[in-house]
């Protein structure tokens, strides 16, 4: 990637209560590929089984204040959750386990659902860009990422069934930019896991560009083995293997969103 223009601050969600979507991989390569490029990014892992912060590898670390977790439910700067990563510009909010509480334990917290917002907002000077890596569910821990987004990124899987449960997200969104965070939008919608031999992958491609426009981004991720096996390695696929479809896609990807922002 050779464009270094410097998009706005934006915190992104990438969100779709729907599991295997591709959300994670999403975040590590997308944000790996705009580090590459000379912008600063953060990921942040709200997502309780980790794999974001393991995909990065830096499975089972902590910041000097903690993970995400501690991050949410105490008030300590949120410059001491952040960790390095192998990729320079790339700094990660960690996850682990003990995220599995929170959902319960920030109930009880006043203003709840701006607790990640509390977070990131003093950090968003630090960045150019801001991505959240949510949970496959609509609960407490995707409400904190969308009241404290700018818009949401949908990855949505080339599938039979990949429209299925998407209206509940986009109600959601619809309810929390009408009393929590008027601003709200959606970034884009990403087809991911597409396969060209199929006339399924083509339908459900035509079918959700007729529903979302130019909501839905150009760029097309692929099946890709090599994108399934870099996490197991702790490397995002544009390191693993940068020549891959996968890789390439991703790399495409973040060309075509600065292209958006620059517009």
């Amino acid at each position: 990637m050779t464009d270094t223009a410097k998009p706005g601050p934006k915190v992104l969600a990438i969100a779709n209560q729907k599991g295997g979507v591709g959300k994670t991989t999403t975040a590590i390569n997308l944000a790996t590929s705009l580090a590459l490029s000379g912008h600063r990014v953060l990921l942040v892992d709200v997502d309780p089984q980790g794999n974001l912060t393991s995909g990065v590898g830096r499975k089972g670390e902590r910041a000097e204040a903690g993970t995400i977790y501690e991050a949410l439910l105490t008030d300590a700067p949120p410059e001491g959750f952040l960790l390095s990563t192998q990729v320079d510009n790339l700094s990660l909010i960690p996850a682990d386990r003990n995220l599995t509480g929170a959902e319960i334990e920030l109930v009880s917290v006043p203003a709840r659902e701006h607790r990640l917002r509390r977070v990131l907002d003093p950090l968003r000077a630090q960045f150019d860009l801001i991505f959240i890596d949510c949970p496959p569910s609509l609960g407490l821990l995707t409400l904190n990422a969308l009241v404290a987004a700018d818009a949401v990124l949908i990855p949505l899987h080339c599938e039979y069934f990949a429209l299925e449960g998407l209206a509940d997200l986009v109600g959601t969104m619809r309810r929390v930019r009408g009393s929590l965070n008027p601003s709200l939008d959606i970034e884009g919608v990403l087809l991911t896991m597409y396969d060209d031999r199929t006339n399924l992958g083509q339908l459900v491609a035509r079918d959700v560009r007729e529903f979302f426009k130019d909501k839905v981004f150009n760029t097309i991720i692929p099946r890709n083995v090599r994108l399934g096996e870099a996490p197991s390695h702790g490397m995002p696929a544009v390191l693993y293997d940068a020549r891959s479809r996968g890789a390439a896609a991703y790399v495409a990807l973040a060309k075509e969103m600065l292209a958006r922002h620059a517009a």
